[in-house]
């Protein structure tokens, strides 16, 4: 019957096609929302911006952390529509938190002759600031930020460009059980300032959690399907809530969000600056591996397709970031620092986490990727969908009618 209606209507061959199209292309657009990824750059050997941002492209990755506000980086991303955010090193949070000039100076000749061709939309003031040893750098961040969003709001930039910090896991006194997450006494007073400044310019709390240093501490008591996220894992319940966590990445999100209720703020929304799980690793590095690696990124992709919250927020895609876009040859420490990377220095795959890159933007997909989505990008992907549906029918309905 099909062949039939097919040999007098070869329209209906053409709608079919177009069909198959318009439907490819939404699943495409759907998964390609925007990957987050982080692009270092402490390496000899890396490929030039333009190529990066090439790769990036091709690859529909929608969203980039970078460590500087290079300028041949932020040259490279103007026109491409990537999400970027831009980083302010340590050396100059002193200075912000002193001069509200200072902070109008970096961000006029830093990030204001790119924007908005490049579309820059955090900045990280700092990097896991709270958890060093530098006092002063400590009680100068929340200050510097005050200054920068100050700035950004002189330039006209506050609604476009949020104004962050990255903390390191080791803010936490306790994380486990998630419901008992509990910040530091060294750290609690920085984070009620932190949390205060979050609320008010609505910003994400940035957490790096890597389950891989868990593991690799403790391996015999640490199971490693939990820490690579394994779906078929039972994983863990906490006693207090009663609520089921198959990752530990996603207790570890939780355990910070309880953190932050405890101080009263636990509206604030927890997003992965950083996470990963390198490939190769010293002989004392447990599970440093690239089946792991592979297996840690994949699942954690595939939680990100389902639109997977953590258990505390199941409606909220968690929103992450990968650690990191390429192996860097010349970061310093144990051979794991330098394998992190999906990429190697030449654009070929460490390992294939089920990112396709194509030649053409129409054919560009991830078959396994996509970023974190709220809950109004769902409902736009939904009205898309029916709306190709819709077409699709009449499409075929004129064809049968021919």
């Amino acid at each position: 019957m099909a062949a039939a209606l097919l040999s007098k209507s070869p329209r209906l061959v053409i709608c079919a096609i177009l069909c198959v199209f318009l439907f490819s292309e939404v699943g495409v657009l759907r998964q390609a929302a925007a990957l987050g990824i982080n692009y270092g750059q402490v390496g000899n050997n890396l490929p030039p911006p333009p190529q990066v941002v090439q790769l990036l492209s091709s690859l529909r990755i929608g969203k980039v952390r970078i460590y500087d506000v290079n300028p041949q980086v932020l040259s490279a991303f103007a026109g491409t529509g990537i999400e970027l955010i831009v980083t302010v090193p340590d050396d100059l949070v002193p200075g912000m938190a002193a001069s509200a000039s200072q902070a109008l100076q970096w961000l006029t000749a830093g990030v204001r002759p790119y924007f908005p061709a490049t579309r820059v939309t955090g900045i990280a003031v700092g990097n896991e600031v709270f958890t060093g040893d530098d006092e002063q750098l400590k009680a100068s961040l929340v200050p510097a930020m005050r200054n920068l969003h100050a700035a950004l709001a002189q330039l006209g930039m506050d609604a476009y460009v949020r104004v962050s910090t990255a903390n390191s896991l080791a803010v936490l006194a306790t994380s486990y059980p998630p419901s008992q997450g509990v910040f530091t006494q060294a750290a609690a007073p920085y984070m009620a300032q932190l949390l205060r400044f979050l609320v008010d310019t609505s910003a994400p709390f940035w957490i790096n959690a890597y389950p891989y240093f868990a593991y690799k501490d403790d391996p015999t008591k640490v199971s490693l399907d939990y820490a690579l996220s394994n779906p078929s894992h039972v994983g863990a319940v906490d006693p207090y809530t009663h609520l089921q966590y198959t990752s530990m990445l996603y207790a570890q999100v939780d355990a910070v969000t309880f953190a932050a209720a405890r101080l009263g703020y636990g509206n604030v929304p927890v997003h992965v600056s950083e996470t990963g799980w390198p490939s190769k690793g010293d002989a004392n590095e447990a599970g440093a591996t690239v089946e792991n690696a592979r297996q840690y990124n994949r699942n954690l992709l595939m939680r990100q397709i389902s639109g997977e919250g953590t258990p505390l927020r199941p409606k909220l895609r968690l929103e992450v970031y990968l650690f990191a876009l390429f192996n860097e040859d010349m970061k310093p420490g144990p051979t794991s620092e330098r394998n992190y990377g999906l990429y190697q220095p030449d654009m070929s795959m460490v390992y294939n986490v089920g990112l396709n890159q194509q030649a053409t933007m129409s054919a560009a997909s991830l078959s396994l990727a996509t970023s974190p989505a709220s809950r109004r990008d769902v409902r736009k992907d939904f009205a898309g969908l029916c709306l190709v549906t819709s077409l699709a029918i009449l499409l075929i309905t004129q064809a049968l009618l021919l």
